[in-house]
């Protein structure tokens, strides 16, 4: 089981609650879902659930909290390996082709929130922005390792890329979203490792 950030074990309890949270929301949204549903499949009292969770805007930012973490977890991978900025890219963008063709996939569990938390002032959007932001800036942190000269509006691009590939795998064909994807992704490597420094 995984440890929290201060090192100390989370209770199995509250594992339980965001494991089942997590299903849920990412699986039928998050609106839909009472905190009675959560904690009846989590098997946990509703004295328990509080005692974890102040409410159920807690649970959604954990649920995001753990999201963002599952993907800077991927990220951090393809940079521990020591690979070339081209070649860590790639890892990246490998890595949301295979999220693209797993099984039960709904498309960017963060487009989804953000979708039924349009308020920009709402700690669920605030926490949406800012992995987001966080995802740009790793980007463009590759693309200028390949070139720094407009490696801010290519890291855009790449966002782009990865948001419309999110949405078209929950409509279409996984495997030629992900072909498509992963295509699109090498053009754009190519075209700013052409890019001549100004």
């Amino acid at each position: 089981m995984a440890r929290s950030e201060t090192g100390v074990r989370p209770s199995e309890a509250r594992q339980r609650l965001l494991n089942t949270a997590t299903r849920i929301f990412y699986g039928e949204g998050i609106h839909s879902v009472g905190v009675d549903r959560i904690i009846a499949e989590a098997k946990v009292t509703r004295a328990t659930f509080y005692r974890h969770f102040p409410g159920k805007e807690d649970l959604v930012l954990a649920y995001l909290k753990t999201a963002d973490q599952a993907i800077r977890d991927q990220v951090e991978t393809a940079f521990a390996a020591g690979l070339p900025a081209p070649e860590a890219l790639r890892a990246v963008a490998e890595g949301i082709a295979r999220d693209i063709q797993s099984t039960g996939f709904r498309g960017c569990a963060f487009l989804n929130a953000v979708a039924e938390y349009p308020d920009p002032d709402h700690p669920v959007h605030q926490a949406v922005l800012t992995h987001r932001q966080w995802f740009l800036d790793t980007i463009n942190n590759l693309l200028a390792g390949i070139q720094e000269t407009e490696a801010e509006p290519a890291a855009r691009h790449f966002v782009m890329l990865r948001d419309g590939a999110m949405a078209a795998g929950c409509l279409f064909d996984r495997a030629l979203i992900s072909e498509t994807f992963l295509r699109g992704v090498e053009g754009l490597i190519r075209t700013h490792a052409a890019r001549q420094p100004s």
